[in-house]
């Protein structure tokens, strides 16, 4: 071989492993290309997920905080209720006892002689002590059951008797026995009455 072919030789050897040389760097391109691809694939489904469960947080998040509120509203209302009850009803025991105090003036005054003038300056003291005491009472929200002719309520009566009454219809309050209380509505102690069949 000449030099020249050698040399020709050499230039197509050399233009060859160019060529390749090339050929590989594109194909090395293309397979970064390809990775890089593949890689910004990955990512945006990734943060697509990563945004799905974001939304799924907040909206878990929101409606916690709702149910946490609603939660808080429904303790400051049972709050409030039963401390309105208790003030409503602070009064109940102590008003139980002193019923029995209002019956004695009540008694006091129906066994008294009402046609001696000894007896009239005591029991008009009796009385205004008892027209005192209910008005008081009556301040504090404490109402009295005692009327006749009305019908006969289970709720705030305790029929003691049922008689015939041709003056009166079924089912009415004929007579007071003892009288009842309610306070605010409600029943501290029920009228004693007597019924009419």
């Amino acid at each position: 071989m000449s030099s020249k072919e050698q040399k020709m030789h050499e230039e197509q050897a050399s233009e060859q492993n160019e060529s390749q040389k090339v050929q590989s760097e594109q194909e090395v391109e293309v397979q970064q290309a390809a990775d890089l691809q593949a890689d910004e694939q990955a990512l945006a489904a990734r943060i697509a997920e990563l945004e799905l469960q974001l939304e799924a947080s907040k909206k878990t998040e929101r409606e916690a905080m709702l149910r946490a509120q609603a939660e808080v509203e429904n303790i400051r209302r049972r709050t409030e209720l039963d401390i309105e009850k208790a003030h409503k009803f602070a009064l109940e025991k102590f008003s139980n006892e002193l019923l029995p105090v209002i019956d004695n003036l009540e008694r006091a005054i129906e066994a008294a002689d009402h046609e001696s003038e000894e007896s009239k300056a005591m029991l008009e003291g009796l009385d205004l002590t008892l027209k005192a005491f209910e008005s008081a009472i009556a301040k504090f929200g404490i109402e009295v059951v005692g009327e006749t002719n009305v019908p006969f309520n289970p709720e705030v009566h305790q029929a003691m008797t049922m008689i015939e009454s041709p003056d009166h219809q079924s089912g009415q309050v004929i007579n007071v026995m003892q009288k009842g209380y309610t306070l605010n509505s409600r029943l501290l102690r029920p009228a004693m009455v007597i019924v009419s069949k």
